[in-house]
């Protein structure tokens, strides 16, 4: 990405240093990745944005990448990681900025916008609806009775055990199993088998991820190892307890939501009803629209990257 003028720095945020990858000059467009992904997911954004005239922000969050990994699992709840993204607003002059987010990092993005709306001009967030806490859907519990115990989210909490069954396998393997699922149904991760299963079979790369991507992220996570992202996931039940405050408050963001409909997450049990028979709206009122595109797996962002920086850059534009 050198080739593309991206640049990198690492800012003191929060208590931590951030890794930050930005390129051009205007708007702050912040990009907030997920699990298990980094700055990268979000390069073709990155020179789309820059080159129609934004500030394309990228960090790799804590626990990720070149960022600071606090070693303590408390240290992954969702106001450490809202307040690494405020300290890198503040730092980068802005009162507001864009924000998009994907997966874990729409959650945060859902939550930086309900924290502090004051710092979002407007919202594009992809994969992951807003989940509000009153239904109580993103709680362990309830998602092992939905799932049973072989549920990723399930077989995440205990410590130590899925970080060594990620060490097991090839690094570039598993980050190509994530990055190409097309399975629709929920990732289980059955407990004795661990990922040596999905491992199996050759993965034949799609036009869209080449052999330099896979081993720009295995070179990443060989060195941080993935304890630092499935800590989120760790926190999920603390993270309930600690939004008390904002039971049932709505997202007053103007936003736009994309997802694919051979994403895993757009066939959970009631997603789809949510997103499109007006439970979504409720909760965010100033949602404008809702893109579903066809035939689209989880990574939307890398899978069709001009069309996502189309929509992001339409939407952002009005504003």
């Amino acid at each position: 990405m050198e080739a593309e003028g991206i640049n990198h720095r690492m800012v003191e945020v929060n208590g931590i240093k951030l890794h930050v990858a930005e390129k051009g000059e205007g708007q702050v467009v912040l990009f907030v990745h997920g699990f298990p992904d980094l700055w990268y997911t979000w390069r073709h954004q990155i020179v789309s944005l820059a080159d129609r005239g934004y500030h394309a922000v990228a960090p790799d969050l804590r626990g990720y990448g070149d960022s600071d990994a606090p070693s303590e699992i408390a240290a992954y709840s969702i106001l450490h990681i809202v307040g690494d993204l405020v300290a890198l607003i503040d730092s980068l002059g802005q009162d507001k900025v864009f924000v998009v987010g994907h997966d874990w990092g729409a959650i945060v993005a859902w939550s930086l916008c309900i924290f502090r709306p004051d710092k979002v001009k407007a919202l594009v967030n992809l994969s992951v609806p807003f989940l509000p806490r009153h239904f109580g859907h993103w709680r362990v519990g309830n998602l092992r009775a939905l799932y049973g115990d072989d549920f990723y989210v399930c077989r995440f909490q205990e410590p130590g055990v899925i970080e060594a069954q990620f060490a097991q396998v090839d690094t570039a393997s598993l980050m190509k199993s994530f990055l190409t699922a097309r399975n629709a149904r929920p990732l289980m991760i059955p407990k004795e088998q661990g990922f040596t299963t999905r491992l199996t079979k050759e993965i034949i790369l799609p036009s869209w991820l080449s052999e330099d991507d896979v081993n720009y992220y295995a070179s990443k996570f060989i060195k941080t190892g993935f304890r630092g992202g499935v800590n989120y996931y760790r926190n999920i039940d603390t993270n309930w307890e600690l939004t008390a405050p904002w039971n049932r408050a709505q997202v007053k963001v103007p936003t736009k939501f994309i997802i694919g409909d051979v994403d895993l997450v757009y066939h959970m049990g009631g997603m789809k009803d949510y997103i499109h028979k007006g439970g979504f709206k409720i909760d965010v009122p100033l949602l404008k629209e809702v893109v579903v595109l066809e035939d689209v797996a989880h990574f939307l962002q890398q899978e069709k990257a001009d069309e996502v920086s189309d929509h992001i850059y339409e939407f952002i534009r009005m504003f």
